[in-house]
């Protein structure tokens, strides 16, 4: 007869995902060890190891879940049959929601990939492109002409140049919020500087950071 796990047991699973996901943005992967993931836990290594083998299933959980929820999230969007410019104002929205709250696991999925093996790396890799491939779709259905002349991915490409790398300046205590920052960003890409709207009020939790 197998084995049921606990009510709680994914519930363990996701909390030391994301204070392993913390120590990895903090520290870099390969300077993190498994008894400093255990103590941010509360946990004692042999109970940490009870849910994950070891340091490398912990990046490879980290990373694989993450890109999958921007993946389900592009598939998602896709699925509401939107006008095109609205379809691509939701993307964006969803991707910088989907970010507010994934900071950490998003930086691990950007600085620490080099370290997985080949055939993890290339799975997640995979799921990255297909999330950049919905984002292009959008750009070729808005302006079709772009499709036609093979720019329709290097815009996509460029729109994550954008919001990739926004968690190295949003600050948690800062005026504008992720949220806020959604329909900006689409307005900035869709439309250059003349289209961008101010917000009606600050949301809270995005400040420029010290330059």
């Amino acid at each position: 007869m197998a084995r049921t796990r606990s009510a709680g047991y994914e519930d363990q699973r996701e909390m030391i995902l994301a204070h392993a996901a913390h120590l990895f943005a903090r520290r870099g992967y390969p300077a993190t060890s498994m008894n400093q993931v255990a103590e941010a836990c509360g946990l004692s290594k042999a109970t940490l190891y009870h849910y994950y083998r070891d340091k490398y299933s912990l990046l490879v959980s980290i990373a694989d879940s993450h890109v999958s929820r921007l993946q389900a999230l592009v598939s998602e969007v896709a699925a509401q049959d939107l006008p095109p410019e609205q379809q691509m104002r939701e993307l964006i929205r969803r991707i910088l929601i989907e970010y507010a709250d994934a900071q950490d696991a998003h930086r691990v999925l950007t600085e620490d990939v080099k370290f997985l093996e080949a055939e993890d790396r290339e799975r997640v890799i995979g799921k990255e492109r297909e999330v950049v491939a919905g984002f292009a779709r959008a750009v070729g259905m808005m302006h079709p002409e772009l499709r036609q002349a093979l720019l329709a991915t290097p815009l996509t490409m460029l729109l994550f140049g954008m919001i990739n790398w926004m968690f190295t300046w949003m600050k948690a205590d800062g005026e504008l919020g992720y949220d806020a920052m959604a329909p900006i960003v689409a307005d900035l890409f869709l439309g250059g500087l003349r289209a961008v709207q101010p917000p009606d009020k600050p949301s809270g939790a995005a400040a420029l950071a010290p330059i």
